[in-house]
């Protein structure tokens, strides 16, 4: 069962990665940032959800917060880009 979790928690990385992409800037980054998008905003929402008090349930709820904290995510990245003149 331990190995159910590890693929969930990588098709939940890449979703959330994809949508979070297509939040951000109209489309996803390929399957493999994708999936270091959303695994890094599944943490990143984590903690955000528990400062907050938020708590989730089932895979709609922490698809909702990985997408959350992808987007956050690449916002902060985002601050840091630099824009081309």
């Amino acid at each position: 069962m331990e190995g159910l979790g590890i693929l969930w928690a990588i098709i939940i990385g890449i979703a959330a990665g994809a949508i979070a992409g297509w939040i951000m800037k109209g489309h996803g980054f390929g399957i493999v940032i994708n999936l270091i998008v959303g695994l890094v905003g599944s943490l990143l929402g984590g903690w955000i959800y528990g400062l907050l008090g938020i708590t989730t349930g089932g895979i709609l709820g922490v698809l909702l917060m990985s997408v959350i904290g992808a987007v956050v995510l690449l916002w902060i990245i985002s601050l840091f880009r630099r824009k081309s003149p």
